[in-house]
């Protein structure tokens, strides 16, 4: 087995060859590079979980290893042709250069990511200044290995103000042969002048068959029928499902379904096992992917109302758009303010009960 493989469960990001479902994206990347006037900086964005760090690392993989100047003539990076055709972003991760950018040590590879706090242990909960202030520097300097200098940012929605404006600098002023990647969950909250300066590269939800394979190829464990249903409530993220699987999700869903299937008259004594049962985890990861399910049943049902769907006999949508609403709200305040998880939880049920009946 290599060095540089994970002995079990998905490779890390920048370790990983293996990225479904975003064939649109590479190929978005891959003309752009191949037309030698490639842009400088890349905002590669979606929902979590899908594939956004994995390409930017794929990405930072190809050009070190692909992208040889052979041509110093003027314009956008039209030094930067090629001297090969690839047809993907696939590179070996047996070669010297892959082996250097994954032990992160390649001389023209940067990644910056939230640092450990020395004082509690802890990664930070932001990117500060002190992590984004050697960007500049670092793609101003000549490629050490005469191609590309290239930075991921993961993620650049976690930049704090002052760490957002040094990279806006950079951005302001692109040097030459310098590729930046900025992976984003939610674009909306970059500075606007960071968004207008970057070229997107938008990643769609994975299909519920890839989502069902990768559990399998992740997790041989996880039974067939499992890993169908819990592709079925990923809502397109291969990283939810995993988090599902390995926090008793699925579970909870089977849970929360069945006590939801005996609507109109709420099955009391189990919706209360359901609240005891949350109340004593003492991680609150499964309330709150309690939370996150419960969230998603309502969706679906104001959007099956709404488009005439399975649940389009709900006479007025009012009642079921205002519990979701204060379940919501009541959600957010129980992590900020350690309220009663079960007692939450009981009267989140109470609620989409009192709905079901106007």
């Amino acid at each position: 087995m290599s060095d540089i493989e994970l002995e079990a469960g998905p490779p890390v990001a920048n370790a990983n060859s293996n990225l479904l479902g975003q064939a649109e994206a590479e190929a978005d990347f891959l003309s752009a590079f191949k037309s030698g006037k490639l842009p400088h900086a890349w905002l590669i964005c979606g929902p979590n979980g899908i594939g956004k760090a994995t390409l930017a690392h794929r990405i930072a993989r190809f050009v070190l290893t692909h992208g040889a100047p052979i041509d110093d003539g003027p314009g956008l990076f039209d030094d930067a042709l090629l001297t090969i055709d690839p047809t993907s972003l696939a590179t070996d991760l047996e070669n010297p250069v892959c082996r250097r950018i994954i032990a992160g040590s390649h001389a023209d590879f940067l990644h910056i990511q939230r640092s450990e706090d020395e004082k509690t242990g802890k990664l930070r909960k932001e990117i500060t200044v002190n992590e984004v202030r050697a960007v500049g520097s670092f793609l101003s300097m000549t490629p050490a290995e005469g191609g590309w200098r290239v930075v991921v940012i993961d993620s650049a929605d976690e930049m704090n103000a002052n760490a957002a404006n040094a990279v806006l600098k950079v951005l302001e002023e692109p040097p030459k042969r310098a590729l930046l990647l900025l992976v984003s969950h939610n674009p909306g909250r970059l500075l606007p002048t960071i968004r207008s300066r970057c070229r997107r590269l938008v990643l769609k939800p994975l299909q519920e068959w890839t989502i069902a394979d990768l559990l399998a190829e992740y997790d041989p464990e996880i039974l067939p029928q499992d890993a169908t249903e819990l592709a079925q409530i990923a809502d397109g993220s291969i990283g939810r499902a995993l988090d599902l699987a390995d926090e008793g999700g699925l579970e909870v869903y089977r849970e929360i379904n069945g006590i939801l299937e005996t609507l109109p008259q709420l099955d009391i004594p189990r919706l209360h096992k359901l609240g005891d049962k949350l109340a004593r985890d003492n991680t609150g990861q499964l309330f709150e992917r309690a939370c996150e399910l419960i969230n998603r049943w309502l969706v679906d049902v104001i959007r099956g109302s709404a488009t005439g769907g399975q649940q389009s006999a709900i006479t007025s949508l009012d009642p079921w758009i205002e519990v979701w609403e204060n379940t919501g709200r009541l959600f957010q305040q129980t992590k900020g303010l350690n309220l009663d998880r079960k007692q939450v939880i009981l009267n989140t049920f109470l609620s989409i009960e009192g709905a079901n009946k106007n």
